[in-house]
C-alpha cells in the first residue's frame, strides 16, 4: 500500500502542497496530468530523492517519511531509465542487491530469475550500447525489481516506445505486477497506458491529486 497523506513538497520555485493519494496494497495505480504539475516530484519524495516540507509517507504501513531511499523497499524507473554505460546488463541487474550487500550467491540466483521474467536471459553480458527502446526498457525494471521491492514507481517509462513495443509492454508490466505483488503508480500523460494497466486511476491538476474512475473517454 502507498499513504501520502497531506504531503507538502518543493523543486526549485514549485512547491505542491496538502497533496493525499492512497494506492491499495497489490494494485497498479496510474497518476496523469500536464506537463510540469509536479508527478515526478511526488515520484521522487515517496522514493526518497526528495525532501518533505510537510505530511507523510507511508509505504506497506511503515511510515517511511524520514528514511533513505534504500531503507524504503522502493523500486524506481526514471523516465531517462539512467542506464549506467559501464555497466552490462548482469551488473544493472545486481546493482540494488550489491549495494544491499546480498550474497554474491543469492545475487546471482536473484539475477536470473528477474532476466527470466523478463525475457532479457540473453543480454545479461551487452552493455546499454546498442539495446533497442524496448531491451534498455526491461534492462531499467529489472534493475527496479531484483531486489524484491514492495513498491514500484515508474516514470512515464513507455513514452519513447513504438507502438507494437508498448503494446508488449502493457503485458509485460501487466504480468510483472501480478506475478510479484508489487504495489505500482505509474506516471504517463497516454490514456491507452492508463486504460490498459489502471487498477486505480489518479489526476494530477492544479496542485491537488484526485481519484478518477477509469472509464476514460478516447
Amino acid at each position: 500500500m502507498v499513504e501520502v497523506e497531506n504531503l507538502t513538497i518543493r523543486s526549485g520555485a514549485f512547491v505542491a502542497s496538502r497533496l493525499t493519494l492512497r494506492i491499495e496494497g497489490g494494485s497498479y495505480g496510474v497518476l496523469m496530468g500536464k506537463t510540469g504539475c509536479g508527478k515526478t516530484t511526488l515520484l521522487e519524495a515517496i522514493c526518497g530523492l526528495r525532501s518533505v516540507l510537510e505530511g507523510s509517507i507511508r509505504l506497506c504501513g511503515r511510515d517511511v517519511t524520514r528514511l533513505r531511499p534504500a531503507e524504503r523497499q522502493v523500486g524506481y524507473v526514471p523516465q531517462d531509465l539512467a542506464l549506467f554505460p559501464t555497466m552490462s546488463v548482469r551488473e544493472h541487474l545486481a546493482f540494488a542487491l550489491r549495494v544491499r550487500r546480498v550474497p554474491a550467491a543469492e545475487t546471482d540466483r536473484r539475477v536470473a530469475i528477474t532476466a527470466e521474467m523478463l525475457g532479457i536471459s540473453h543480454l545479461l553480458e551487452r552493455m546499454p550500447q546498442g539495446l533497442s527502446g524496448g531491451e534498455a526498457q526491461r534492462v531499467a525494471l529489472g534493475r527496479a525489481l531484483a531486489f524484491q521491492p514492495q513498491v514500484l514507481l515508474l516514470d512515464e517509462p513507455l513514452s519513447a516506445l513504438d507502438d507494437d513495443t508498448r503494446q508488449d509492454m502493457y503485458q509485460l508490466l501487466r504480468d510483472l505486477q501480478r506475478r510479484t505483488g508489487v504495489t505500482t503508480l505509474h506516471v504517463t500523460h497516454s490514456r491507452s497506458e492508463a486504460r490498459a494497466l489502471a487498477d486505480q486511476l489518479f489526476r494530477f491538476d492544479k496542485g491537488v491529486v484526485q481519484q478518477q474512475t477509469l472509464d476514460l473517454p478516447d
